[in-house]
């Protein structure tokens, strides 16, 4: 890990910038098999794992792990998954002092992993399709005092508008996720985004790319791209070929660490978490993605999402 990454990582839990996510909290059952299955295929699994996820508590919890303030927004059901999804947050630090309880159940995810760390992942929104643009509203105050907002798209279209309007209006830095991937984000949202963060096959769909596994992309046209679709400041993560931080009409490349994978759910949570962080610290794009390389590839060392995030010094121990 290089000096400046690591000192980086050491300095995130001294920031005086808070994080605020507004998003999906979900219970995440989980099977490890030899191989994912095809269409139609029944194949031998391992034991079954309920484990803490859902893209906003993932990218909460590993903001929080690596020393932020950082509270979550969102709503869990009346089951006992809620609890459970409660208390992980909990442990990792997040405030969940605002977060809503409703009727019915909470979100979860159906994860099938493989032997070489790919996954297949099934959405149930639960408990998370009930969180309105009116509860965000009510929080306005608490949006307006934080550093940079964190938006995924397992909450209504409706609520994440909301969310990102009511931060870009008070100068709330605007980090938003395009997953559950949407090819054509509503014009409002788009105005009140500072930063879109997207995978290599969602770049390839929004700003319509060749949809490959091939990393080798112009990216000086892909900025251009970003820019016309109206997004001056992106990242593009690349699996285990890194990132692409585009800023100001240039474009960086950031390598990714080397790690042998376990399992990938949740590491693109962690390294938006770790952005998240990052930015709150005062760090730039660029600096804060570098760190979300390390955190991420951390993160694929273990099973699970949350489960799976690192403290800064456990990271850079794993790193040293």
């Amino acid at each position: 890990m290089p000096e400046p990454v690591r000192d980086r990582l050491e300095a995130l839990g001294k920031a005086q910038g808070a994080v605020i996510v507004v998003g999906s909290m979900n219970a995440d059952y989980t099977v490890s098999t030899k191989r994912l299955p095809k269409p139609g295929e029944t194949v031998n699994g391992g034991a079954m794992k309920v484990l803490p996820g859902g893209k906003g508590a993932n990218q909460a919890a590993a903001a929080a792990r690596l020393g932020a303030n950082v509270q979550l927004l969102g709503a869990v059901g009346e089951d006992d998954n809620a609890n459970f999804l409660l208390s992980k947050l909990d442990e990792a630090g997040v405030d969940t002092a605002d977060i809503l309880h409703v009727e019915g159940p909470s979100g979860t995810t159906l994860i099938t992993v493989s032997a070489e760390g790919e996954n297949t992942i099934v959405y149930s929104p639960g408990s998370n399709a009930k969180v309105s643009a009116g509860y965000v509203q009510s929080h306005r105050d608490t949006i307006a005092s934080c550093a940079v907002l964190g938006l995924c798209l397992e909450s209504p279209i409706a609520t994440v508008i909301a969310a990102a309007q009511t931060a870009h209006d008070a100068g709330v830095t605007v980090l938003l996720n395009d997953s559950p991937f949407m090819d054509e984000l509503p014009h409002e949202l788009v105005e009140a985004t500072d930063i879109l963060l997207v995978n290599q096959h969602e770049v390839a769909q929004l700003l319509g790319l060749p949809d490959t596994d091939s990393v080798d992309y112009d990216w000086y046209e892909v900025t251009s791209r970003f820019v016309d679709y109206g997004f001056g400041r992106a990242i593009v993560t690349l699996g285990a070929s890194g990132s692409i931080v585009i800023e100001d009409g240039r474009w960086h490349r950031v390598s990714a660490a080397q790690v042998d994978a376990v399992d990938t759910t949740g590491c693109g949570d962690s390294f938006m978490g770790t952005v998240l962080a990052g930015l709150a610290a005062g760090f730039t794009l660029l600096q804060s993605a570098q760190i979300g390389s390390y955190v991420s590839a951390y993160a694929a060392t273990k099973l699970g999402a949350q489960s799976a995030y690192g403290t800064a010094e456990e990271v850079i121990a794993y790193f040293s």
